[in-house]
């Protein structure tokens, strides 16, 4: 039996400082391959060469995954300045879509970093251009030096909501994970339910109250070391079980904030 398509959201990367590119970390299709149990598929995120009735069509649910570029502010009303830093309006154009369609019809998508905050722009919440610049915050950028291991080392804990969600998924109500991002939630999203903070109260676990489908989102990077990493081993096989789900034609169950 072949295995269910998660199409993985590429990014645009721009090879030798020469050659454009649609790139995908290796990291998220090993864990979709050998956690989620799915099979990876990488889609250019640009509609130039897909477009969201196709992609719906061809996949059974999709990695919004993390990228350097930022969703462009115009998306949710305000301007460009330099603390935005860069954008990827092609993607913009596929996945604030992509993720309004998905959380219409059940299908299910998991959001990682830049595609968390896709989600919650794509519901018409806003962010925050420099998590760091504000008061009380820690600085939850990537270090810039040391190993992959060091820049994806535990770093924060992430405190979830009591008997909520990721609470029941994960059987823990904190739970320690990785920090690599710029940019946070300023104000949440049609439907949006915070269900997990950092200690310094930014969020960082999301999902649509009432989806009829998987829409779970993190704004850490689960995808490093998801096979053995206690908080995302769960995480993508509760993600890979609703996918097939999907495919086989079941009906989604409605995500809600209590069993």
């Amino acid at each position: 039996m072949s295995r269910p398509v998660v199409g993985i959201i590429g990014n645009s990367y721009l090879m030798n400082d020469q050659y454009p590119t649609h790139a995908g970390g290796t990291m998220n299709s090993d864990a979709v391959a050998n956690v989620s149990n799915c099979l990876p598929l990488l889609i250019p995120a640009d509609p130039r060469y897909v477009d969201v009735a196709e992609l719906l069509e061809v996949c059974d649910g999709f990695l919004l995954t993390g990228g350097r570029p930022n969703v462009h502010p115009e998306e949710y009303g305000e301007s460009a300045t330099d603390a935005h830093g860069e954008f990827d309006r092609a993607r913009d154009a596929i996945t604030l879509p992509l993720v309004r369609a998905c959380v219409e019809r059940g299908q299910p998508f998991l959001g990682i970093c830049r595609g968390f905050q896709e989600v919650n722009v794509a519901m018409g919440g806003t962010l925050y251009p420099e998590i760091r610049d504000l008061p009380g915050r820690m600085n939850h950028r990537m270090p810039p030096d040391g190993t992959l291991e060091e820049k994806f080392a535990l770093r924060h804990v992430v405190k979830l909501t009591e008997g909520g969600v990721f609470h029941r998924l994960f059987g823990a109500s904190e739970v320690m994970t990785n920090t690599l991002h710029g940019q946070g939630i300023k104000t949440v999203g049609k439907g949006v339910v915070i269900d997990g903070h950092a200690p310094d109260g930014t969020p960082e676990a999301i999902y649509i109250q009432d989806a009829p489908g998987f829409t779970l989102s993190v704004q850490w990077h689960p995808e490093w070391d998801a096979a053995n990493d206690p908080v995302s081993r769960p995480l993508f096989q509760a993600f890979g079980d609703a996918v097939r789900a999907w495919s086989a034609g079941a009906m989604p169950t409605p995500v809600r904030q209590s069993a």
